[in-house]
């Protein structure tokens, strides 16, 4: 077991840079900080649930549905945090210069894909 404190970590890297913290299941956890961004490419945790915990800044974190058009978006600031639950598809766009936490117990799928819904296959 080691203790550690995401928000000094995540000041000694460089913008976009993913530090893993440390393993969590068959995920992990871990930093990075960004300024303004456009929208991140979409992702989605088949088996397990995503914590995202904005240190400081702003994200606008956007979810799809399992169906239907309804996306819905989630303003999330400095000292907020919001989990995502298991088989969403969701992606983020940075505000403001961010430092975010994350925790992925589990595997991440990746898609660039207008509607990553389309053609899945899983979960």
């Amino acid at each position: 077991m080691q203790v550690f404190n995401p928000n000094h970590i995540v000041t000694q890297l460089d913008e976009m840079e993913f530090h893993e913290l440390d393993a969590f299941n068959e995920g992990g956890s871990g930093v990075f900080w960004a300024l303004a961004s456009d929208w991140s490419p979409w992702e989605m945790h088949p088996d397990c649930e995503e914590l995202l915990h904005v240190i400081e800044g702003e994200i606008t974190l956007e979810v799809l549905p399992f169906e239907g058009d309804k996306k819905t978006r989630h303003s999330i600031k400095t000292g907020d945090f919001i989990t995502i639950p298991r088989g969403l598809w969701h992606r983020q766009k940075i505000r403001c210069k961010t430092k975010e936490y994350y925790l992925t117990p589990g595997k991440t799928l990746h898609s660039h894909e207008a509607d990553p819904r389309i053609n899945q296959t899983e979960p």
